[in-house]
């Protein structure tokens, strides 16, 4: 009963950002934002939204390990995964934005600032404030650097509804909170039925979960060339998790953080963000990119499952 609840719940979260996505791009195209941006912020914090549910829910109940974890494998399926996927199934990936020199290093600031804070073992509500404060900061900066672009056609012909775009709003949220509670429940009895570690059922099963959205929109976005919004998706995505998921979930209760026994994982998160960088410093948006980031994927779960 507790895989099908699971199920469920999983499924609940990932069509309650869909519509989240959905309703907030729109609104952004209507008023001319670039698709970096876009993707970077709204469709960004869309699809974060599973995971600050699910991270808020386990802080509630007492589950750190879930909340963090939750985080650190979002981080590390979103660029492995995600942006893998993404150089796989794109035909050409060309950005207008340079990414490397506007946007990698808000994919390290995030793990960096984490690892700094949590040295003490604990993530408390100061820290959560600093980490809201740091979103804030991203926000400015990429509202900064918009460029503008012309609006998409197709959108443009649509008539704009605000009461249906506030409902349908109003609908995603309500799936992404009722099904974050139910995932929380659902996974801690699984965990505890098969002697698995919350740890480990938050870093792989509730944290794959949690990136479907991000995986969807981005692959959507590559196979229409639009490699700025699936970029920029998983960008920031990985800092909304960060600043936003942790931050709140830190601020609703105290999160103990244990960085030895979680070393590898933590390291992993760390590691994929370097190779992010890296390869848009050489501009390597090619299949080989994606493939080396997928066996990276492979080599972090053989590791976690031995």
């Amino acid at each position: 009963m507790d895989f099908l609840i699971f199920t469920i719940s999983m499924a609940a979260l990932i069509y309650g950002a869909d519509f989240i996505i959905q309703q907030s791009e729109k609104i952004a195209l209507h008023y001319n934002i670039s698709h970096f941006v876009i993707g970077a912020t709204l469709v960004a914090v869309g699809t974060s939204l599973p995971e600050m549910a699910v991270s808020m829910s386990a802080a509630i109940k007492g589950n750190a390990d879930i909340a963090v974890a939750n985080v650190i494998g979002s981080t590390i399926f979103n660029i492995s995964l995600v942006l893998g996927a993404v150089f796989l199934v794109a035909k050409k990936i060309s950005p207008d934005r340079d990414l490397f020199a506007k946007d990698s290093a808000w994919s390290l600031f995030p793990i960096l600032i984490f690892i700094l804070m949590a040295i003490d073992g604990k993530l408390n509500a100061i820290d959560g404030i600093l980490f809201l404060l740091l979103m804030a900061g991203y926000v400015i900066f990429l509202i900064g650097s918009n460029q503008v672009e012309q609006i998409d056609e197709e959108l443009a012909k649509e008539k704009f509804d605000w009461k249906k775009s506030i409902v349908l709003l109003l609908i995603g949220f309500v799936f992404v909170v009722v099904g974050a509670d139910f995932a929380i429940d659902s996974a801690s009895n699984i965990a505890r039925t098969f002697g698995i570690s919350e740890w480990a059922i938050g870093l792989f099963l509730i944290a794959f979960g949690t990136s479907l959205p991000e995986l969807t929109i981005s692959i959507k976005s590559a196979l229409k060339n639009n490699a700025d919004l699936a970029i920029g998706n998983i960008i920031g995505s990985n800092v909304a998790n960060f600043t936003m998921v942790l931050g709140v979930s830190s601020i609703v209760s105290v999160l103990n953080v244990d960085l030895s026994k979680n070393f590898f994982d933590i390291a992993a998160a760390f590691i994929v963000s370097l190779m992010l960088v890296f390869i848009t410093a050489n501009k390597l948006y090619n299949k080989s990119a994606g493939i080396a980031l997928l066996v990276v994927l492979a080599l972090v779960i053989q590791n976690s499952l031995v």
